[in-house]
């Protein structure tokens, strides 16, 4: 994952999180649901970034195997 996504993700995080909590304390249902949808975004997004990282660690693993038998 990129720094830049990495932050951006969880500054996106972040905003939900305050978002949030801003509806609790003014009994604001409507931003309470956005900023647990918000969090919820950063979320998928981040596990999708991991997920990236991951098929690129192991085809940069498969290509070593690979050169190193040749």
């Amino acid at each position: 994952m990129g720094a830049g996504d990495k932050i951006s993700n969880q500054a996106e995080e972040l905003a939900g999180k305050a978002k949030e909590a801003v509806g609790d304390v003014t009994d604001n249902e409507r931003l309470q649901a956005e900023g647990e949808a918000q969090q919820l975004a950063a979320n998928v997004k981040q596990a999708g970034e991991h997920v990236k990282d991951a098929v690129d660690e192991a085809v940069e693993g498969i290509k070593k195997a690979v050169d190193s038998k040749t």
